[in-house]
């Protein structure tokens, strides 16, 4: 039996997930987690912790440390930030339910690790999914390589308030069959609220403390 032929793309988008798959968009999965309990101890309230992924094929292959990476990523980072920030704030349910968020990029074995913070250390990433995610904050992060099956750990804080010892966590992510050599994974995290039982203080109840501390421990 002859399969049906495969529609052509024309015209403009009508989603951003097709505008997504035009860019080289793979595949998009989330993660979520609640914490109910720690060392033994059920907390009063449960945190949900979710990261959401986009794998993209890396747009700048092949093209060398002098390429400018600036075209490419003024097109695909706004758009990547709006797919994941739609999904992170599904699966939280809603922007007033995020306190903490964060963000991750991983390139593939074939790309520079310049291509992972081009999707998301620009402003066309960052500001654009600290807005939907309604964060005034910078965003803390983690870049780097890696190989399919790999494990990335990503830093979250406060969403408007980066001091907020007590929301500073992480969350830690397996991507299967992903980044490929010719592929970036692309990351946004959230939780919505701090870490369990937290009690080390904060920046308004730090004492003064500085290197002269370490005067007199040694005899």
């Amino acid at each position: 039996m002859t399969p049906p032929p495969v529609a052509e793309t024309t015209g403009p988008p009508t989603t951003f997930e097709e505008l997504g798959e035009r860019m080289g968009v793979r595949r998009i999965f989330t993660l979520t987690e609640e914490i109910s309990s720690e060392a033994g101890e059920i907390l009063h309230a449960p945190v949900r912790q979710a990261a959401c992924v986009a794998v993209v094929k890396n747009p700048w292959l092949n093209e060398g440390v002098g390429a400018d990476l600036g075209p490419a990523t003024e097109r695909m980072a706004p758009v990547l930030a709006k797919l994941l920030a739609d999904r992170l704030i599904s699966a939280l349910g809603g922007v007033g339910r995020i306190e903490a968020f964060g963000k991750a990029a991983l390139v593939g074995t074939a790309g520079e690790l310049e291509h992972a913070g081009a999707l998301i250390h620009t402003p066309f990433f960052g500001n654009v999914l600290r807005e939907l995610l309604g964060g005034t904050s910078v965003l803390c992060f983690a870049d780097g390589r890696a190989e399919p099956g790999g494990d990335v750990r990503v830093p979250l804080w406060h969403k408007t308030h980066a001091t907020s010892r007590k929301h500073y966590q992480t969350l830690d992510l397996h991507l299967a069959d992903s980044p490929h050599a010719d592929e970036i994974c692309v990351v946004a995290a959230a939780a919505d609220g701090p870490r369990p039982f937290h009690r080390i203080g904060d920046r308004s109840t730090d004492p003064a403390v500085s290197a002269d501390i370490l005067k007199g421990l040694l005899s």
